[in-house]
């Protein structure tokens, strides 16, 4: 399954998911370590994720624990959110490998001198 845009808090739960089941805490960490700091879900918006990519087929409810005195819900990925996966990793990295050629090309046309850009 192909999501047209995967945005990046759903990128990483499946790429979080895709080393295991996890919980709900967990999945924040682990997003949090994946994006470097740069993205802090939010318990509110990790459930709306999860509910939204499970009624999408892409992960499913794992089983349930009782740690510290709270029930833990697990989830995984499933083998459609694992092909969601792969071709949003695959669309990313072609567009990662284009951004580098074309700014390689930028930087070689400034050293040949047009004066712009990098030096």
């Amino acid at each position: 399954m192909t999501i047209p845009e995967m945005r990046e808090p759903t990128f990483l739960i499946l790429t979080a998911l895709a080393g295991g089941r996890k919980h709900g805490y967990a999945l924040i960490a682990e997003a949090d370590v994946l994006s470097g700091g740069s993205v802090r879900l939010k318990v509110g918006t990790l459930y709306a994720a999860l509910e939204r990519l499970a009624g999408q087929g892409l992960v499913v409810a794992a089983g349930e624990e009782i740690a510290d005195g709270r029930a833990r819900r697990y989830y995984q990925l499933t083998d459609a959110g694992a092909a969601a996966l792969e071709d949003a990793a695959a669309r990313s990295a072609r567009i990662a490998a284009e951004a580098r050629d074309r700014l390689a090309a930028r930087r070689s046309r400034a050293v040949r001198g047009s004066g712009l850009g990098f030096a």
